[in-house]
């Protein structure tokens, strides 16, 4: 029952009216218990009770005021105080400074007083963990806008995660052709060994995280990480329903359970992120090659080669080019089909790139022509790497049904320094002068002077 719109003011009137009816019934138990008429029912006496019950109801006010009303203060104090930093906060930073001093209340006492401030404190730790996570992710975001190379997106997000779930392992797994490949890594032992395990795609398939907990008497093999972990924890990265891998984090401690709820926060950016790098990928290599072969197109052929020619002038290193095409490729066209024709090309193109070095450069130079540019050979090296694609073509067999297809190529093969040229236009122009020379002498042969 409310009187004022005053708690106190309230319980000040009930107390002191409660001792007001405490006066009044005093004397009669004073009579009650035997003491003489003559000494209670007097007005002095009957009007100190009275007085004395209001007095009582008045103590018990202050009383009540020094102690509940102390702290309730305090509680209303420390409200107003964060009331007014989220009030005139401009930005999240300016709510991270919430000490136990400035923002907490003290646990004093076993009661409701003191459960309210737990529960005050409670509320603000909640505040804080959720600043600070807010924080962490928008840092997160900030950081996936500024990346848009995947390998360099990956590697950034995953030591991000590592630093907030303060674990010492990780790995982002992302899904190409119906096959899983590691984009980034940290702690890892051997991630071709891990990419076996079909547990992988059960944890892709789903939408959900899956945390696994390991007994600390248990040990694992040390082809997964480093150290011995406590907790796995695996998050399938998603985009618009559909999976584009996963992140897999080992640790040696548990993470906290709302730790990992902000982890859903992260990998929604991430996935958005991801999702941009990928196609930015694919982009990247419709750009620089050719859609059919896989190899490199001629204007991204051209420009490596104008670079690998530049480095040879100013390095005085040498650099060669082969150049070849399918000998008699329009009789394939118009006996088999050009679709036929389009696998006779795709086969060339992987004959090229197991036939070349690592770190040379197989290039559709334009219909059934091809261009190899060597960094570093000389024309000894030209010549040995053009007979040896030279001889695998030869020897390779398309299977068409009951039909065998074989094909043959000519090739020119040049080397500058050895033939002086001032461009790269100069040296194709060589190498494809050798190449008809070839193609004139009978086919199938590497023409080089």
């Amino acid at each position: 029952m409310r009187l004022t719109r005053k708690v106190f003011t309230d319980l000040a009137l009930f107390m002191m009216g409660f001792g007001l009816i405490i006066g009044i019934i005093f004397p009669f138990f004073m009579l009650f218990i035997g003491i003489p008429r003559h000494y209670i029912l007097t007005l002095p006496f009957v009007l100190s009770c009275i007085a004395a019950g209001i007095l009582v109801g008045a103590m018990n006010i202050l009383i009540a005021r020094s102690v509940v009303g102390r702290r309730i203060s305090s509680l209303s104090g420390k409200m107003k105080y964060i009331e007014h930093k989220l009030s005139s906060a401009r930005s999240i930073s300016d709510l991270e400074d919430c000490t136990d001093e400035t923002c907490r209340l003290p646990v004093d006492s076993e009661d409701e007083l003191g459960e309210s401030a737990r529960s005050f404190n409670s509320l603000v730790a909640a505040l804080s963990n959720s600043i600070a996570a807010e924080a962490a992710v928008r840092d997160f975001t900030a950081m996936l806008a500024s990346q848009l190379e995947l390998e360099s997106l990956t590697k950034h997000a995953l030591s991000h995660l590592l630093a907030y779930l303060q674990a010492e392992a990780g790995v982002i797994i992302i899904e190409r052709g119906g096959e899983l490949e590691i984009s980034s890594s940290y702690g890892i032992s051997d991630g071709a060994e891990l990419l076996k395990n079909q547990n992988l795609w059960k944890v892709m398939e789903g939408s959900d995280p899956r945390r696994i907990i390991l007994d600390e008497s248990l040990a694992i093999d040390g082809m997964l990480v480093n150290f011995r972990p406590r907790e796995i924890t695996a998050v399938p990265i998603l985009h618009k329903e559909v999976s584009l891998g996963m992140l897999l984090i080992a640790s040696s401690r548990p993470v906290d359970t709302q730790v990992l709820h902000t982890l859903e926060l992260f990998t929604r950016s991430l996935s958005l992120a991801l999702n941009n790098a990928i196609t930015y990928d694919q982009l990247q290599k419709l750009a620089a090659n050719d859609p059919l072969t896989g190899l490199y197109n001629r204007r991204f052929g051209m420009m490596r080669l104008n670079e690998e020619f530049s480095r040879a002038v100013r390095t005085k290193l040498p650099v060669a080019l082969i150049m070849f095409d399918i000998d008699h490729f329009k009789r394939v066209n118009d006996t088999y089909g050009h679709t036929v024709g389009d696998r006779v090309l795709v086969n060339l193109a992987k004959i090229s790139s197991m036939a070349i070095r690592k770190g040379d450069f197989a290039v559709r130079y334009g219909g059934e022509e091809f261009m190899v540019i060597l960094p570093g050979a000389s024309k000894k090296d030209c010549i040995f790497i053009a007979e040896r694609l030279r001889h695998m073509v030869e020897e390779s067999v398309i299977q068409m049904g009951e039909s065998q297809i074989r094909v043959t190529i000519s090739t020119g093969a040049v080397s500058y320094p050895e033939y002086e040229c001032a461009s790269e236009y100069e040296l194709i122009k060589i190498a494809d002068k050798f190449l008809y020379i070839a193609k004139e002498r009978g086919r199938n042969q590497v023409v080089s002077d």
